[in-house]
């Protein structure tokens, strides 16, 4: 029985070394991958490379072609592209010269039935395809599963895609019907169950499929940093709202964004503090700049040019030092946007090179690097 545990935890721990997260980097020139411990799991020898998305990275080999490596730095696809896009769903974009196609995870052509002008990329299992100005959806089989009639539409996120028809927008689930009817100017996706929507200038919050509208708002952010509470515009100035459509801070901010951990960042006067969410001031107003709060309990702030990061009673833990970003270099990260700490690491740039550092401020690495993303 004790053997069994221990080979049952061994198989744990094998398969949670192996799916660790990894950080595309850039030293000497070169392109690798580094751990959480700032170590290289794949050492810096491509010339190009991407973020890994499930268990496959795209990167480039001496004569010039894109393939993808796993996570262990070998190559599971052999580089034979021209192109190469990331997979979702287990599927990628690929070209050669000037076709594109569709490919598994073995980098085999699938799916070579679709009819599209355009091949899009998988997003939750769907892809778009287009048929002269109209656009559909397809599932991973190839499957048409929303017949293209939309003028634009956007990937699904949280199993709703965004659509217009004609000048109007509105939401469609996985099967095609309508979530929100296509009948408003502007509509939000579904985040945590709330969605934004206006219709010329009224603006509101579509509520049990009724469209309410928020008194005098003349813009309303959309909840995904926050299920309860929103920023919106009213007279100029910013105040926030909870999803029940009701103002429960008076809009007197110049500028405001969300609510992380119980605080918000808001601007006066070009001072940036924080406020709870009964509107009360928990850290001055005095910063040039200010982010929100990570899920660590530490936000980003600056009095000058560089940042530093303050945790939840205002007092500054880590000096203003760095430079710091949500984008990396060519990527967009999706869900991973905000600035400043995630699980325990921030990235950061200090004299023009990049790391991680932890809460203490200490950097994870022995060195820093040419160019860093965030870990996946």
């Amino acid at each position: 029985m004790k053997t069994k545990a221990f080979l049952f935890l061994s198989l744990i721990g094998f398969f949670t070394s192996f799916a660790q997260e990894l950080a595309l980097a850039r030293f000497d020139g070169k392109y690798g991958y580094i751990n959480k411990s700032g170590e290289w799991h794949i050492k810096p020898q491509f010339e190009k490379a991407k973020n890994f998305s499930g268990d496959l990275a795209e990167v480039i080999n001496d004569e010039g072609k894109w393939g993808y490596i796993n996570r262990s730095g070998k190559w599971a696809i052999p580089a034979q592209f021209d192109r190469v896009k990331e997979f979702n769903s287990g599927i990628a974009v690929a070209g050669i010269e000037d076709q594109w196609f569709y490919i598994n995870t073995k980098g085999e052509k699938i799916l070579t039935d679709v009819k599209t002008d355009k091949f899009y990329d998988f997003q939750e299992g769907f892809a778009q395809i287009r048929q002269g100005d109209l656009v559909g959806f397809i599932n991973t089989k190839g499957q048409v599963v929303v017949a293209p009639k939309f003028v634009k539409a956007f990937d699904y996120k949280n199993g709703y895609s965004k659509v217009r028809e004609g000048e109007k927008w509105g939401l469609i689930d996985t099967k095609g019907n309508y979530h929100v009817k296509t009948i408003y100017d502007g509509v939000s996706n579904v985040y945590n169950g709330n969605i934004v929507a206006h219709k010329g200038e009224e603006h509101g919050l579509i509520i049990n499929g009724e469209f309410k509208v928020i008194a005098g708002a003349e813009k309303i952010w959309d909840f995904s940093y926050n299920s309860s509470i929103t920023y919106a515009k009213k007279e100029g100035n910013i105040g926030y709202i909870n999803n029940k459509g009701e103002w429960v801070v008076d809009p007197i901010y110049d500028k405001a964004k969300a609510f992380a951990n119980g605080l918000a960042p808001v601007c006066k006067d070009k001072k940036w503090g924080y406020i709870n969410t009964q509107g009360n001031v928990i850290v001055p107003l005095e910063y040039r700049d200010a982010e929100i709060f990570s899920r660590d309990g530490l936000a980003p702030v600056k009095t000058k040019k560089l940042w530093g990061f303050i945790n939840k009673k205002g007092d500054l833990v880590i000096e203003e030092k760095y430079g710091i970003s949500s984008a990396g270099f060519g990527a967009i990260f999706k869900d991973k946007d905000e600035k400043g700490f995630i699980d325990g690491l921030a990235r950061v740039k200090f004299e023009k090179q990049w790391g991680f550092i932890n809460q203490e401020g200490k950097l994870i690495s022995k060195s820093w690097f040419q160019n860093l993303e965030l870990f996946y």
